[in-house]
């Protein structure tokens, strides 16, 4: 692939994107990890300098758009935290199985997340991966293994399986290997990919891994599923302590700054996922009976069974100057047309879109492009 240039534009907290409706700045969270403070702080930017909504995104971010300090954002957004390396923080790219060390899984993944972040910001050569290129670390259950990101890890029973654009290399790594082997493969791709953004677009991303043994041979791979959907509602978590996870879906991805405020004011750890969700965990079972209660009337979805959780756009206009038509507010018509229940989820997942680009797709997903006859699916 021929580009024309070896960086993309991908935002940053400190390299914003100026789209139509203004500057748009992303706060990338490793493992999708958040404090209460700094969504607090998050909502307050949207709410004092932003367009009064954060973003999540189909990565696990936070993007707030409309921003007329720039400044004032990356100060505050240093502040919280969220800011730790500035020359890294556009390839802090990392997603992880949201419940994971919660609910279920093989392994507690949590601290490789950590670790990983860690490695990233000590090697100056890897502040130059492309913003698009990302890491996912899946404690076995299957979930963001199915995002097919650039380079990925898969805990099993027989080692921790590594990945490359979604597929199993056969390669089996054991647990003290899993980090190091990431920061190796990352800066492979750096040294062979020229103007490519992504290990897909190489000629032959096979040489990423040369020199490490195959274990498994390819009949007995893993097979790689897209995964549409995250956890979704009220989640016993396992331990000693009896504690629950809420698990709530935001519609179209677009989070008032008053409900952040909310969330954050239940001074509980959060998760944002890549399915456009947020997880609030560690609760004891009254104050999650009471979180969801005051939770659920601000528009956050619980219902498994919700048309929403079949249902996503990109930010279509006025926001974005490609788009032919204001994607949400048809999204939106098409939720409610949709009504929810089995019928809606066996239609499938479709995203909404104002171009061809298609930007935030998830996989699997129909994609409906914007013309002036409607929408139609967009050409593969």
């Amino acid at each position: 692939m021929s580009r024309s240039r070896d960086q993309d534009a991908c935002p940053g907290a400190l390299q914003v994107h100026q789209a139509a409706d203004g500057a748009l700045a992303r706060v990338r969270l490793p493992g999708g990890f958040l404090g209460a403070e700094a969504l607090a702080t998050l909502a307050h930017l949207a709410a004092d300098c932003g367009n009064g909504s954060l973003e999540l995104t189909s990565r696990g971010s936070v993007q707030i758009r409309g921003i007329t300090d720039t400044g004032r954002v990356a100060d505050a957004v240093a502040a919280a935290g969220l800011l730790p390396s500035p020359e890294h923080e556009r390839v802090r790219n990392i997603v992880s199985s949201p419940l994971s060390g919660r609910s279920g899984g093989l392994r507690d993944v949590r601290g490789w997340v950590h670790d990983l972040d860690t490695a990233l910001q000590r090697d100056p050569g890897l502040a130059r991966l492309p913003g698009r290129f990302w890491f996912s670390i899946d404690d076995g259950r299957g979930d963001v293994a199915g995002l097919r990101t650039d380079v990925g890890l898969q805990v099993t029973d027989a080692g921790v399986a590594l990945l490359l654009a979604g597929a199993d290399t056969g390669v089996r790594l054991a647990p003290e290997q899993a980090v190091p082997t990431l920061v190796e493969i990352a800066s492979r791709f750096q040294l062979y990919r020229g103007k490519r953004w992504r290990v897909e677009e190489l000629d032959d991303p096979a040489i990423l891994v040369a020199g490490y043994p195959v274990d498994v041979p390819a009949p007995r791979r893993l097979t790689v599923t897209d995964t549409a959907r995250g956890p979704v509602g009220w989640i016993e978590q396992t331990g000693d302590e009896q504690r629950i996870t809420l698990a709530a879906v935001v519609p179209l991805g677009v989070l008032p700054a008053r409900t952040a405020e909310f969330l954050a004011a239940v001074e509980a750890p959060l998760v944002i996922t890549p399915w456009r969700s947020i997880l609030v965990c560690d609760l004891e079972e009254g104050v999650a009976d009471t979180a969801l209660r005051v939770l659920a009337p601000l528009g956050l979805v619980f219902d498994e069974h919700s048309p929403w959780l079949t249902i996503s756009a990109c930010a279509g206009s006025p926001g974005c100057e490609r788009s032919i038509t204001d994607v949400r507010a048809d999204a939106t018509a098409a939720a409610t047309e949709a009504g929810g229940g089995t019928a809606a989820e066996a239609a499938g997942h479709r995203h909404f879109v104002g171009c061809e680009r298609g930007c935030g797709a998830p996989r699997g997903a129909q994609v409906l492009v914007a013309s002036a006859d409607g929408y139609r699916p967009r050409h593969t």
